[in-house]
């Protein structure tokens, strides 16, 4: 009798044993297989025997298996830890009512970019289709009755021009919300030149001024076209690279556009405690046109309709990215307007006013850093 327990007894010590070693082996096997969070080939489940089979199982693991992922899984993979980056981060856009979201400012900044080159198709097919200036004279214009062509007059405009848009460049870089303000810029940058796109082609006045040098005609010389539409670009249109020899652009003016739609995001986006740089960069915008009539470069009624479209656009735009309520509006008639749509998509997750707030340069190359170090540490995983 106490040798059969004696036996039973031993038999239990076994089991239990047993049972303790296969549990261990199998969170071994278990803790290897859910490494780094990840299933690993480097676990074999095979006996410790078949040395070749696991060998063969396990040579792809860490970061040999990652250099064996396609471009498309690579990519991916970044995509999802730079998600989950920004949760933990708390800097998720859906949280934020000021996302950047630089891909909507990348295509506003595509639509400028097609308008301004559209612009230079059609100066160039208006000017086959401007009048003789030797049998069709300038049209009437009081201003030019009352004021003497100035020469130099219309260097002032270009020169006062450059200077404003790198003030709005530097001014921009410095923003926080520069991507939000950009894609504003970059829209209305294109629609007002898509706008002068239309005016300019169905209406072609004649020069303002005899001393207008105008290059010749092509008329069907396809190639003579496009090395125009090419020096135009290059040039950025401007009469001081020597880049615009083409006449019919009048209707209306764009160095009007430029120099007034500049001035008013500089103004916009800057502290009112700025009043000097304000009025500064008014004179430079005011004198600027002033100078285009002083030039005799532009009609009258050139420089006004540029006035007038720019400033209404700019305004309607802001009174609508500013008042939050008068978006759904059922009274609210600027939502009739053809490009809502389009001010829908770019502004649909900016949920308040975007404050005057600026980067230090410190800060500013501080957060590039940042960013930098973010990008860099999800390709190097």
């Amino acid at each position: 009798m106490a040798a059969s327990e004696l036996i039973r007894a031993d038999n239990d010590v076994q089991i239990t044993v047993d049972s303790v070693s296969s549990s261990n082996s199998q969170t071994q096997t278990t803790s290897q297989r859910v490494a780094n969070g990840n299933p690993t080939r480097c676990a074999s489940t095979s006996p410790a025997t078949d040395e070749g089979e696991g060998h063969s199982r396990g040579k792809w693991c860490g970061p040999c298996r990652r250099l064996r992922e396609d471009p498309i899984t690579r990519f991916f993979r970044c995509l999802k830890n730079r998600s989950e980056y920004n949760k933990i981060n708390g800097s998720d856009e859906h949280d934020n009512p000021l996302p950047n979201e630089w891909w909507k400012t990348g295509v506003a900044f595509l639509y400028a970019a097609i308008n301004l080159v559209f612009t230079t198709v059609i100066i160039t097919v208006v000017h086959e289709r401007v009048p003789d200036k030797s049998l069709n004279p300038p049209l009437p214009d009081k201003f030019f009755d009352y004021v003497d062509r100035v020469p130099w007059a219309f260097t002032v405009t270009e020169v006062n021009g450059l200077i404003l848009v790198g003030l709005w460049l530097v001014q921009w870089v410095f923003l926080k919300h520069k991507a939000i303000v950009g894609r504003r810029c970059f829209f209305l940058i294109g629609t007002l030149y898509m706008y002068r796109c239309v005016t300019m082609y169905i209406t072609t006045l004649p020069v303002p001024g005899k001393h207008m040098v105008c290059a010749p005609k092509l008329y069907n010389d396809s190639t003579g076209k496009i090395w125009r539409i090419l020096q135009l670009i290059s040039g950025g249109g401007l009469s001081l690279t020597g880049s615009h020899l083409m006449c019919g652009d009048f209707l209306y003016s764009g160095h009007t556009v430029m120099l007034t739609l500049s001035y008013l995001f500089i103004k916009e986006y800057s502290p009112s405690w700025m009043w000097w740089y304000h009025w500064f960069c008014w004179a430079l915008s005011a004198s600027g046109v002033i100078c285009i009539l002083v030039g005799h470069e532009h009609y009258s009624i050139d420089v006004v309709i540029a006035y007038f479209v720019t400033t209404r656009i700019f305004w309607w735009y802001h009174t609508l990215a500013n008042s939050h309520g008068l978006r759904r509006a059922p009274n609210n008639f600027l939502s009739r307007t053809w490009w809502n749509p389009i001010f829908d998509f770019l502004e649909k997750n900016v949920q308040t006013t975007v404050p005057v707030v600026f980067w230090s340069p410190l800060a500013l190359l501080s957060s590039c850093r940042q960013r930098y170090r973010v990008v860099g540490g999800e390709r190097v995983e």
